[in-house]
C-alpha cells in the first residue's frame, strides 16, 4: 500500500463497515442473526489470514484459539460471575496466551511439520475439553444464563440477548479486526511479516529474528480468534466442544481460500459465501458437503487466488 491509494482504501473499508451497519435495518430476523454470526466468524478468519496470508504459516489447529476465547469467556461468566467486559478481555488473553504457548513449540518446525504440530495441539485441546466433561459439559455444552450476558454500565445496561446489541457488537469486533489488519499491513511489523512469507532465508540474512516475528504474528492471530470466540459465547449463550474440533480449523481455512488468501476483505467475502452455500445446499439434501466440495473444486480451477484475489489481479491492483 502506498500513499496514493490511501484514500480509495479508506473509502472502500469505511464504506464496507457503513454498509454492514445499515444492513441491519433491512434484514429479516433470520438473516439478521446470520449476519451477526458471519461477522464474528469473519473476525476469526481475519486473524487466521494474518498467519496464512501475510506470514506464510499454514495452521490446521486454529480452532483451539477460537475455543480458548469461547471457553475462557463463557466459563468465567457462567461459573465465576465475571461481567461480560471482563470475560471478553479474559477470552482474548486466553486466545493470545495459548497461541504463545503453542507457538514456542510449533514454530520450531516449518511447512508440513508446522501443520501437523498445530493439528496435534488442537486435537489435544479438543480431547482435554472432552476429558474435563464435568466442567466443560463436552459436546453437550454449557448454556449461559441471561443474567451472565448483561453488562451494567451504570447509566445503561447492554443486554447481549438483544439482537440489535449483538449485531452492533459483532460489527464492532469485526471492524476492530479489519482495521487492525490494515494498520498492521502499513506498519514495519507487517512489512517484515510479508518479507518472511516471501523469502524467510533472505529476511533472516537481513538480520530479522524470524522466530520472534512469527511468534508475534501467531499471538496477534490468536488474540483475534480469541476475541471472536469470546463474543460468540457471550452473544449466543452457548459454549461447546464442537467449536474446538478439526471442523472449525478446516472451515476457517476454506473461508480464507474462498475469499482470497492475503486480502483484507477476503475473509468476510469467503465467510458469507460459504455460510450461505452450506445453508442453501442443506435445504435440499443432507449430503450438502458434496456440493461444497464441488464448489471448491470449481474455485480452485477458475479462482485459484480466491474471489477478492481474482478481482485484485484483474481490476483493482491496490487492494490490500
Amino acid at each position: 500500500m502506498t500513499r496514493d491509494n490511501t484514500k480509495p482504501l479508506l473509502l472502500l473499508h469505511v464504506g464496507l463497515l457503513l454498509g454492514l451497519f445499515l444492513l441491519q435495518f433491512v434484514l429479516p430476523a433470520y438473516h439478521h442473526t446470520n449476519m451477526t454470526r458471519i461477522m464474528l466468524l469473519a473476525a476469526y478468519a481475519t486473524g487466521y489470514n494474518i498467519l496464512v496470508g501475510y506470514t506464510g504459516l499454514l495452521s490446521l489447529g486454529h480452532a483451539m484459539f477460537f475455543a480458548a476465547g469461547l471457553y475462557g469467556a463463557g466459563m468465567a461468566a457462567q461459573y465465576i460471575g465475571l461481567n461480560p467486559a471482563a470475560a471478553l478481555l479474559l477470552g482474548i488473553m486466553c486466545g493470545a496466551g495459548l497461541a504463545l504457548a503453542a507457538g514456542l513449540v510449533a514454530l520450531r518446525t516449518a511447512g508440513v511439520s508446522f501443520m501437523i504440530v498445530t493439528l496435534m495441539f488442537a486435537q489435544a485441546s479438543y480431547l482435554l475439553i472432552l476429558y474435563f466433561n464435568d466442567y466443560t459439559r463436552g459436546d453437550e455444552g454449557i448454556l449461559l444464563s441471561e443474567s451472565s450476558r448483561r453488562l451494567d454500565l451504570g447509566w445503561a445496561t447492554l443486554d447481549f440477548v438483544q439482537p440489535t446489541v449483538r449485531y452492533n457488537l459483532a460489527l464492532l469486533v469485526f471492524a476492530a479486526c479489519l482495521l487492525g489488519l490494515l494498520a498492521l499491513l502499513r506498519s514495519p511489523l507487517g512489512r517484515v511479516l510479508v518479507a518472511i512469507r516471501e523469502n524467510p532465508e533472505r529476511a533472516k540474512l537481513l538480520g530479522y529474528d524470524i522466530f520472534r516475528y512469527k511468534l508475534m504474528a501467531l499471538c496477534i492471530s490468536g488474540a483475534m480468534a480469541g476475541s471472536a470466540g469470546a463474543c460468540f459465547a457471550l452473544m449466543f449463550g452457548y459454549v461447546g466442544a464442537t467449536y474446538a474440533s478439526i471442523q472449525y480449523s478446516i472451515l476457517v481455512l476454506l473461508w480464507v481460500l474462498l475469499g482470497g488468501v492475503g486480502t483484507a476483505i477476503g475473509p468476510l467475502v469467503g465467510t458469507v459465501l460459504m455460510f450461505y452455500l452450506v445453508e442453501t445446499a442443506s435445504d435440499y439434501t443432507s449430503s450438502y458437503n458434496l456440493f461444497v466440495g464441488l464448489f471448491l473444486v470449481l474455485l480452485v480451477l477458475f479462482f485459484p487466488r480466491g474471489i477478492v484475489g481474482w478481482l485484485r489481479d484483474r481490476a483493482v491492483p491496490w487492494l490490500p
